[in-house]
């Protein structure tokens, strides 16, 4: 069954690995022969730069990383570039798409044109922070009452009038909520249950429902502190039963974080394992809600978006 995975880390391990081989390094969770072995059929490939970088160097970490997406990732056979959504119904057998996002907004300071920049490069998902403040909002680990800044907001308009998919997986409460009703297209691609996992990255049961009353989707996420202490791939089931209750099965996805994680589940180390993660829904869920979570509700979010 095919998988779309919105979120993994593997092009920051591509600029600091050495001799890195993206088909079949085993350094990396996510790599060719891993993508293909577990059914991924479309991985997004998040541009994050490291807090500790000086503010002046961030952008051109950004464009190193790109720069990595397209020596490592593309140049591996079978990868194919998504520029458009509706690129991903054209992919051969074979074929594994590929999208870029931005986690965060770190990088672009206060400047508009290198956002623009960003997505004349192809990105096609923005979280608009990591865990820390920036120019644009404050991130999870921030003061829950502090908003979006007056420049976030000019950041926003920006990524509506390109249709480009808003994050809010890494915004802090406020930043949410000011957020919503703000985004043309929004979406949380790396996030669990706060009312199963106490934790800021994770949402709560109210910010899940508006959410998905404002068209938004939910991937959970496969860090084991997101899902609870001594995490199973049951304790991850349990999160996506708890969020299908509450806002319905049809508007949840997946987002590993591979790459971006150095604890992992027992059965889920990385995208080669990813089919197990479905076998034990499975247990809890038709076949058809399955092939949703895997893949075909973002299918149909992304195809809503589009329209």
């Amino acid at each position: 069954m095919d998988i779309i995975d919105l979120h993994c880390d593997v092009l920051m391990k591509l600029t600091k690995l050495e001799t890195a081989r993206f088909k079949d390094d085993v350094r990396l969770q996510t790599n060719k022969d891993r993508l293909q072995l577990g059914q991924v059929k479309a991985q997004v490939f998040a541009i994050f730069i490291d807090p500790q970088i000086p503010q002046s160097m961030k952008f051109l970490e950004v464009i190193r990383q790109i720069e990595a997406f397209h020596t490592h990732v593309l140049q591996t056979e079978g990868m194919v570039h998504i520029t458009d959504w509706s690129q991903l119904e054209n992919l051969a057998p074979h074929e594994i798409g590929a999208i870029l996002s931005l986690e965060g907004c770190d990088a672009i300071g206060d400047d508009i044109t290198k956002l623009q920049a960003v997505l004349d490069a192809g990105v096609k998902l923005v979280g608009l922070t990591w865990n820390g403040e920036n120019s644009v909002a404050y991130g999870a680990e921030q003061d829950a009452k502090l908003g979006l800044k007056p420049f976030g907001k000019e950041v926003v308009n920006i990524l509506n009038e390109r249709d480009i998919l808003i994050d809010v997986s890494h915004l802090n409460e406020q930043g949410f909520w000011d957020v919503l009703p703000l985004a043309k297209h929004i979406i949380a691609s790396h996030s669990n249950a706060r009312a199963l996992c106490e934790h800021p990255r994770n949402l709560t049961d109210e910010q899940a429902k508006a959410l998905v009353e404002h068209g938004g989707h939910i991937h959970v996420v496969y860090y084991p502190h997101f899902i609870g202490k001594n995490a199973t791939l049951d304790n991850l089931v349990a999160h996506v039963k708890h969020l299908a209750d509450l806002i319905g099965v049809e508007h949840l996805g997946l987002g590993s974080d591979f790459d971006g994680i150095d604890e992992t589940v027992k059965g889920l180390a990385h995208a080669g394992e990813a089919q197990n993660l479905l076998e034990a829904l499975r247990e809890h869920f038709s076949v058809e809600e399955v092939r949703g979570i895997a893949n075909m509700n973002f299918r149909r979010f992304i195809n809503y978006a589009s329209a």
